[in-house]
């Protein structure tokens, strides 16, 4: 049975349930009860810092009266773009050249179908148009020729003919079928969300230029964001990514939680309804829907700011969450400002809190090994917090990303905040924070190096938590640890995405699995999916010489692993080695065997017992442990996923500790040095 719950928009809940069998009324009991329970865990339902915010400096009234969107320099404003640095702007019309015989192909039904097929998302067929039509965008605003005018109104004509905008992968959130979009349920994805910015820029910067061409063009553009993002958006409560009603779907792993959905489509859908809502009094409705929903999210965030996503997610969720506080902001003339409250700082430093060097970040769950940041959203972001750290942080990803010589990338709104930002950025103070140490205690999320403000040494990020995260792997008190900036022990991350990755089937996918992180298998169990399975008694705490993250992470495995405590602790003795100690009871043993896992980015080698060799890129580590109670093997695994290959091409390394069978309880010690 496929069974989805959705409220409101025709629906009626009388006529749903009347048709129930009894085994689904218990499926819906089940379910409901299981929601209900995660979010009256993680909802701060008092905050709404965005409404309060609205009501204080009278909201409905400016955005009646007087609005501004000065942030974007029209097609004709020649000053500003002309002025765009003679480099970037032939980068720009480079790539515009590139594409100015691109086909504009239609997307046929067997492209969506490919999701129900095969599992493949074809993600990249689905996103190529809107980067070729950004391309010409800016290829046109920084030349000012009409060169590439007829092949804009050809890609904003091509999006008004589409059926749909959003993301084969999403279709299953309608409500009669999957698999081809319905004309007459449009859904607000995130696909949808991005063309709608798109558009709507694209008729905010050019509009009387269309209006030369045609005087449809402009009309129809409008009139297509409105129909297909604007108006569901205003008519619907029960897009799960709002926040306004549960949404449960049994062919998924878990009630759907708010995370970066939420913060990136009403930021797009703001963008969209400030530039083509005319009507005042359906502006200010569609706005304030926009702050109760980013509340919705906020209310779920843990006060320390942590993004359990990662950091490459933290750009769509936290990133966004500013550029809608930035976009409010000019939109009153500065009045609605929340730069001050100590939730939005917090969001805003963790980005820097999770960096190991640039571009290395901690990327538990399904972050990436490498994350890549828009510099000015950091710069910006850290300027209005008053954040010194992360404003030289966004000033040192502009170094770093080479923001002299390159090309401003992204969504048009964000390549012209970059612009504007431009020269401010390249000249202002740059550091890479290099943090001594950082503890998350809301978000269970702590790291630490052995100097503060150098690579060189060691690094160890670790996590408690519970193996219900937005984008979760069952990691529950696994770790990472880099030796002079470059990776030992490492989180995998996540393959190219799938069907199956977010379906009820997603933690039968290798890199999910606790086995394929720093964690023990109790009795032969891996920790096990669920918001109860989760680490007890964490703490973490720091000195000039050490560092020490402990948790019991017993918790996070089912009750048939048999174990009474594991209590899993990582101590950095500063400048000197890293320690990984274990100490565990079983109330009985199993048929399965009691193991350690590793996983290495080193070559590892067996040099005698008690001590293997660990070979990284540049370094080499000795790694000791109790030859008399752990037993290695060492397995090398090939890394073919094109997405996994991208940041661990040399292949991954799993070593597996084994116990002597019937191990009852013990205590040991694994130690890391360098070689002399």
């Amino acid at each position: 049975m496929h069974l989805s719950i959705h409220f409101a928009y025709g629906w009626s809940m009388a006529d749903f349930f009347f048709n129930l069998t009894i085994q689904e009324m218990k499926k819906i009991i089940i379910i409901l009860s299981l929601t209900f329970s995660v979010l009256s865990s993680y909802s701060f339902s008092g905050r709404n810092i965005l409404q309060n915010e609205a009501k204080i400096i009278g909201l409905d009234s400016l955005l009646k009266n007087n609005i501004q969107l000065h942030n974007f320099p029209k097609f004709s404003d020649r000053d500003f773009w002309n002025a765009v640095p003679e480099n970037i702007s032939t980068q720009y019309i480079s790539e515009a050249e590139k594409v100015l015989d691109f086909p504009w192909q239609t997307i046929k039904a067997t492209d969506y179908l490919e999701i129900l097929r095969t599992g493949q998302r074809l993600h990249e067929q689905f996103i190529l148009p809107h980067n070729v039509l950004r391309a010409l965008i800016m290829g046109e605003l920084v030349e000012g020729k009409g060169r590439f005018l007829d092949q804009i109104v050809n890609g904003v004509w091509y999006y008004c003919e589409q059926t749909w905008w959003g993301w084969s992968a999403h279709l299953k959130d309608q409500r009669e079928a999957d698999g081809l979009p319905d004309v007459d349920e449009p859904i607000v994805d995130l696909g949808a969300g991005e063309i709608a910015n798109t558009m709507s820029m694209a008729y905010l910067l050019f509009k009387d230029e269309f209006d030369k061409i045609h005087p449809f063009i402009s009309r129809r553009v409008k009139n297509e964001v409105m129909k297909k993002v604007i108006i569901p958006f205003y008519e619907r409560d029960d897009f799960w990514w709002m926040g306004f009603k549960p949404w449960v779907d049994p062919g998924e792993v878990s009630p759907r939680k708010l995370n970066n959905w939420n913060a990136w489509i009403n930021y797009n859908v703001l963008l969209s309804i400030l530039i083509l809502e005319d009507d005042p009094n359906k502006r200010v409705k569609g706005v304030n829907k926009v702050i109760r929903s980013l509340d919705n999210l906020l209310n779920t965030y843990p006060e320390d700011g942590g993004c359990d996503e990662g950091p490459n997610y933290w750009k769509h969720a936290g990133g966004c969450v500013y550029l809608s506080l930035r976009l409010m902001e000019t939109t009153t003339h500065g009045k609605f400002n929340l730069y001050d409250h100590q939730l939005i700082k917090n969001m805003g430093s963790y980005i820097y809190k999770a960096a190991i060097d640039y571009p290395n970040f901690i990327n538990f769950a399904d972050a990436d090994g490498l994350t890549n940041l828009y510099p000015n959203v950091v710069y910006l972001y850290g300027k209005d917090i008053n954040d010194i750290t992360m404003q030289k942080f966004g000033a040192y990803i502009a170094s770093k990303e080479n923001l002299k010589e390159k090309a401003p990338s992204g969504n048009i709104d964000n390549i012209i905040l970059q612009l504007k930002s431009h020269e401010e950025i390249l000249n202002a103070p740059s550091q890479n924070p290099l943090l001594g140490e950082f503890w998350l205690p809301n978000t269970q999320l702590a790291g630490a190096r052995d100097q503060p403000g150098i690579t060189r040494g060691f690094y160890f990020a670790t996590k408690g938590g519970y193996n219900d995260e937005s984008h979760n792997h069952n990691d529950v008190g696994s770790f990472i640890l880099y030796f002079d900036g470059k990776p030992c022990f490492i989180d995998i991350g996540r393959e190219t995405y799938t069907a199956k990755t977010f379906s009820n089937k997603r933690y039968e996918i290798w890199n999910m699995q606790s086995q394929f992180h720093n964690l023990p298998k109790i009795n032969g169990y891996d920790q096990k999916f669920g918001h109860q399975y989760k680490a007890n008694n964490t703490n973490f705490s720091t000195t000039k010489r050490k560092a020490t993250f402990t948790t019991d992470i017993s918790g996070a495995y089912p009750a048939e692993a048999k174990v009474n405590f594991w209590n899993r602790s990582y101590t950095l003795n500063r400048g000197k080695s890293f320690l990984i100690e274990d100490h565990f009871e079983l109330s009985e043993t199993m048929n399965g065997k009691t193991s350690l896992n590793f996983i290495s980015y080193c070559a590892v080698k067996k040099i005698e017992d008690g001590v293997l060799e660990l070979t990284g890129e540049d370094f080499k580590l000795h790694l000791q442990y109790d030859a008399k109670t752990l037993f290695p093997a060492i397995e090398f695994k090939e890394v073919t996923d094109p997405r996994l290959f991208k940041f661990w091409p040399r292949g991954i390394t799993r070593i597996v500790f084994y116990y002597s069978n019937g191990v009852m309880s013990g205590r040991n010690s694994i130690e890391i040095k360098k070689v002399l």
